[in-house]
């Protein structure tokens, strides 16, 4: 129940970001969702890709420093506390968020949210006890 997520990490400069995307498009790597994260002297581009391990070895091979993670994707309503609900669920049990983020799915009548959790075991399980929709890491790539 856990989507995969590939960290690139990269030098904070011009045409950084635009080295990556190009080797992207041009392999045909679909990304799914993304983030970016700075400091002044390099950048984190965190990525969710159609074919994570094609993605990576592409990286690596073009001389990227790359890890892999597994993240926690959720998916529920698109409205005003939605994401308040799901907060309200995890601080209750007092599961830490390392960092997330999040997209609009294409009928936009659900977001769907991307969690680092120090526990995602007993994550997955809260939410799921609470009635929240998980997603795969196949129906992220779908969504």
């Amino acid at each position: 129940m856990k989507a995969e997520q590939i960290s690139i990490f990269m030098e904070n400069r011009p045409g950084g970001l635009a080295e990556i995307t190009e080797l992207l498009a041009r392999a045909a790597i679909n990304i799914r969702a993304m983030s970016v994260a700075d400091t002044a002297d390099f950048g984190i581009f965190r990525v969710i890709v159609d074919d994570t391990e094609r993605c990576t070895r592409l990286l690596k091979e073009s001389g990227f420093t790359v890890t892999r993670s597994e993240m926690v994707v959720v998916q529920i309503p698109d409205r005003p506390g939605g994401l308040h609900e799901i907060i309200r669920i995890l601080s209750g049990q007092r599961i830490n968020i390392e960092y997330l983020y999040a997209f609009i799915t294409r009928a936009r009548e659900s977001a769907v949210i991307i969690f680092r959790f120090d526990e995602p075991d007993r994550a997955v399980k809260t939410l799921q006890e609470a009635g929240i929709r998980v997603l795969t890491g196949e129906e992220v790539h779908t969504a």
